[in-house]
């Protein structure tokens, strides 16, 4: 065999792409179930870390298990669905329905004898997605904890959201203002309200991402907060006086 012909050289490449491919197929394939298995612990992780419980990827089955109390899945008047648990919902695909048709997953958590109410959160940044959750206390107004990432943002600029100093200062704002909904916003420069953070600085874009991402997905809790309230309400004026 002349390995100097064009023919042979031609074949033998042909005949590594389709070895490489046949490698590279079986490789993802055998690799799915892990990678499915590691993104869904990651999603544990980054729920317990919204409520300050840090955790390993190992361990974050066990502890979501022990703090996760509820997983309920609401429509846009505050109704739960039945049948339906929260970590079933996918974000991305929920987002693209119109407001009144959306599964809006919500995540009930206790730690030390205190309730929190997760929700989760999905936006676009500059490059992509950007997503995250926060956490917020038994008023459903006060935010508890935060944590917030991304798949593509500029490094040192609009992925700095997945940062502490980012998502710390979330801590004791307000989603509500006399029984309406404020939202939190991302502003540019020094924030100055309980409903303000600081954006990241050379990261306009991303920042305005968090801040529509929250306006956009917090606003479908706020039927349910506001029936809970009403039904607290109700039992106190039907609790008969000691």
């Amino acid at each position: 065999m002349d390995v100097n012909k064009n023919s042979y050289v031609f074949g033998f490449a042909i005949v590594m792409v389709v070895v490489v491919g046949i490698l590279l197929a079986a490789t993802s394939i055998t690799l799915k179930p892990m990678q499915k298995e590691n993104v869904r612990k990651e999603k544990m992780q980054n729920i317990l870390a919204s409520v300050n419980i840090q955790v390993d990827r190992d361990g974050s089955e066990e502890l979501f298990n022990k703090h996760i109390k509820q997983q309920l899945v609401l429509k846009a008047d505050g109704s739960v669905i039945e049948g339906e648990t929260a970590f079933g919902i996918d974000m991305a695909k929920e987002l693209k329905k119109p407001n009144d048709e959306r599964h809006n997953p919500l995540y009930i958590a206790e730690k030390d004898g205190n309730t929190y109410y997760i929700i989760p959160l999905r936006g676009k940044g500059l490059w992509g997605p950007i997503w995250g959750f926060i956490s917020l206390e038994e008023d459903q107004n006060t935010v508890y904890g935060a944590k917030f990432d991304h798949k593509a943002e500029t490094p040192g600029l609009g992925a700095e959201i997945n940062r502490d100093f980012f998502s710390q200062q979330f801590v004791g704002k307000k989603i509500m203002e006399d029984n309406t909904f404020r939202s939190i916003s991302v502003v540019k420069g020094s924030a100055s309200t309980e409903h303000e953070v600081d954006g990241i600085s050379g990261g306009t874009i991303t920042s305005n991402g968090v801040d529509a991402m929250l306006e956009n997905c917090i606003r479908n809790y706020v039927p349910y907060f506001k029936s809970l309230n009403k039904n607290v309400q109700a039992s106190l004026i039907q609790k008969p006086a000691k």
